[in-house]
């Protein structure tokens, strides 16, 4: 358990030295399963808000540890979907980091939200990021695989969420967990500071 702290606390560590949304950074894609895999793990926004959603369903319990990383993978392929067609949308940057900046606030705060609340919070934000990745989709090599890949990647950042979030009940779990909430939330400050001044 341990080790996966670390993992996920250096990840995000890596986050403020990184240039923000690399998840969606519109650049021609190599296309193929190992390139959808390897693609949300590159991008600091997607990563921490995957971790976030994990923690936060561990936190919050049955039903939603199960629901919420359903619901966002769920809805992300919709928001793909919008996204390859070109849907008109809200600034999609924007959406993203905050996002983020949410989701990490919801784990620092405690914030026990019910079901439905925290499965729509949940699938408004799946939205945003399917949407930004359906926008590059079309130009992989091979879209399809490169699909299943990055939702398998997007399916094990909820799990190392969940796997952290479930430190939350022991007495350092929950520092430990809440910090790493506060530190997702001031890397979506930065995220939507970056968004707004592109």
């Amino acid at each position: 358990m341990r080790r996966s702290v670390s993992l996920v606390l250096i990840s995000a560590g890596l986050a403020f030295c990184a240039s923000p949304a690399w998840a969606h950074s519109g650049a021609t894609l190599q296309g193929g399963f190992a390139s959808g895999f390897l693609h949300p793990i590159g991008g600091p926004d997607h990563l921490l808000a995957m971790v976030a959603v994990g923690l936060w369903g561990a936190f919050l319990g049955r039903p939603l540890v199960l629901i919420l990383p359903v619901i966002f993978p769920t809805v992300m392929a919709v928001g793909g979907v919008l996204g390859m067609l070109g849907v008109p949308m809200p600034p999609v940057e924007l959406g993203i980091a905050v996002s983020v900046l949410m989701l990490g606030f919801m784990v620092a705060a405690a914030f026990r939200a019910p079901v439905w609340a925290a499965s729509l919070v949940v699938g408004l934000f799946a939205v945003f990021h399917g949407y930004a990745h359906g926008q590059e989709l079309p130009v992989a090599a091979d879209p399809v695989a490169y699909s299943l890949g990055f939702v398998l990647a997007t399916g094990l950042l909820h799990v190392a969420g969940i796997a952290v979030g479930m430190l939350n009940a022991r007495p350092l779990g929950r520092v430990v967990t809440r910090g790493l909430g506060a530190f997702i939330a001031a890397a979506g400050v930065y995220f939507l500071y970056a968004a707004a001044v592109a």
